[in-house]
């Protein structure tokens, strides 16, 4: 059987060349092209594939935090993180959120095939700019250094929606209308998570998403 995959990138140029790419090559089968978190979540719920190859930044949930909870709710699913970033902090990131390969946007399309069996087989694949040494060093380095429990943890999945759609200036009733939700219930989650995240107001709330790159 083919490795059926879910591509997720909000440039829809992007999405049709990969989809091109991997339609080469008749062990992979793209099941579902999708342009932001939400719709990435959605169609792992109803499609169920294999992997979930997830661009970094997208609007209403970033791939990081949609692979987090693609990983919770449906752990059979392996997910592959592609960004212009390759710095140490968002790989940790994305290797901390469940991620199991790490693609910068720069890749060769045969890099992307070679992630997606690697994964595939239960290997972990990282771009070859990104040497597996240093990430190991810093992955330990990193936990080693975490004494106190993020604020994150505290968040549940609709109330990190919430917060990534705030972050992006969306009203009340827009978030709403995006997650299915009443503007009651929105605003009651945004109070819920100021409350656990310790701000007050919205600029505090934006400056918490910068610092720990929900946005």
């Amino acid at each position: 059987m083919p490795i059926r995959v879910l591509l997720a990138d909000d440039h829809k140029v992007i999405r049709d060349g990969l989809a091109a790419i991997l339609g080469n090559h008749p062990d992979i089968q793209v099941v579902a092209a999708e342009e932001d978190g939400l719709q990435a979540l959605e169609a792992a719920r109803q499609l169920r594939p294999d992997i979930a190859v997830l661009d970094i930044n997208m609007p209403t949930l970033n791939g990081i935090e949609a692979g987090r909870q693609i990983r919770v709710a449906y752990p059979e699913i392996e997910i592959i993180i592609l960004s212009m970033y390759a710095t140490n902090e968002h790989i940790y990131q994305a290797m901390k959120a469940g991620a199991r390969g790490y693609l910068l946007k720069d890749s060769s399309g045969l890099e992307v095939v070679d992630a997606i069996r690697a994964v595939h087989r239960g290997e972990r694949y990282l771009s070859q700019q990104i040497t597996e040494t240093i990430l190991d060093g810093y992955l330990e380095d990193r936990a080693r250094s975490e004494n106190q429990a993020s604020p994150l943890r505290d968040l549940s999945d609709r109330e990190r929606q919430v917060l990534q759609l705030v972050v992006e200036a969306k009203t009340s009733a827009e978030i709403a209308a995006i997650l299915h939700l009443s503007a009651s219930t929105v605003n009651t989650y945004r109070s819920r998570l100021m409350k656990k995240l310790g701000v007050s107001d919205v600029p505090s709330l934006v400056k918490f998403a910068i610092e720990n790159r929900l946005v």
